[in-house]
């Protein structure tokens, strides 16, 4: 769930909208309302903010426009890629679920976003995971070649590295971004955040089902590595700079090289209070894996 300040995500949304206003969507309609500010106090951006929010329908059409013109290469054409990102936030109404919920978890949970626009406009940890979702339904329908061709741009533009078949929970935030590696086999839940330079990746060259299971409500620290497939437990933090090499309980703090049991996380839902600190009650032998 999101904090209550804001407004929840949509749930599934509806159909094509009617008006270029939407349907029932709060967020979309507060989108809206903060770009047709900007157009007022930025008249530079006015052609630039009609394009990529005012002259779409549906937030799931403004995000396919934004996230296509950044990923825009000569090696396809930008048109097509447009029109396939539409077609599968049409299709698939889960997409549109995880964009809604990935925004609202931005504005949550980082203290420089103050509007819904911001993300959905200039961050890059956001494109990144809404091209990721792109990519992730066009390998589940066997489309895998684009799928591969996204995470190449993916990582070319945003330098994030997610494998197109990890499977990636909704609420979402991937905080600043830079040097985010997702392997093929990885699975995340939901309402999880990630800081910059986070691999959850294989330990070796192992094939098959080689990648980390991360629970819901987790916190992962810059620079964390986890690695191999193990299990990361539901409202568990792991410290900055940590290297996880086991499983970890629910609700635990780890950190160190290699990772080490320091405490419980005394924060019921880590990932959206993003508190980074290590627990007060740390034991005096640091506990253990």
């Amino acid at each position: 769930m999101v904090a209550s300040r804001h407004p929840a995500p949509a749930g599934k949304p509806a159909g094509r909208a009617t008006s270029k206003v939407g349907v029932a969507d709060p967020i979309w309609l507060r989108v809206r309302k903060e770009a047709e500010a900007v157009m007022a106090a930025e008249p530079a951006l006015t052609s630039f903010i009609f394009a990529s929010v005012l002259s779409h329908d549906r937030l799931e059409h403004a995000i396919s426009h934004r996230v296509s013109h950044r990923l825009s290469h000569a090696d396809v054409d930008g048109g097509l890629m447009l029109r396939t990102f539409q077609d599968l936030a049409e299709t698939q109404p889960d997409i549109g679920a995880s964009f809604h919920a990935d925004l609202a978890a931005v504005l949550e949970r980082d203290p420089a976003c103050e509007r819904y626009l911001d993300p959905l406009l200039f961050f890059k940890g956001f494109h990144a995971l809404a091209a990721y979702r792109f990519g992730h339904e066009l390998w589940r329908q066997g489309r895998k070649d684009f799928a591969l061709y996204l995470q190449s741009e993916i990582s070319r533009v945003f330098a994030v590295d997610i494998h197109p078949a990890a499977r990636i929970g909704r609420g979402i935030m991937l905080d600043h971004a830079t040097g985010i590696v997702i392997g093929e086999t990885a699975v995340v839940g939901d309402n999880c955040s990630f800081l910059h330079a986070v691999t959850l990746g294989g330990s070796g060259k192992q094939t098959g089902d080689r990648h980390p299971k991360i629970g819901s409500n987790v916190l992962i620290g810059a620079g964390a590595k986890v690695l191999g497939n193990i299990h990361i437990g539901n409202s568990s933090l792991v410290a900055a700079g940590s290297v996880v090499l086991q499983d970890v309980p629910p609700h635990m703090t780890v950190a160190g090289v290699p990772a080490r049991i320091v405490g419980r996380c005394t924060i019921a839902e880590p990932a959206r209070a993003m508190e980074q600190g290590l627990s007060a009650n740390m034991p005096d032998d640091y506990g253990g894996l």
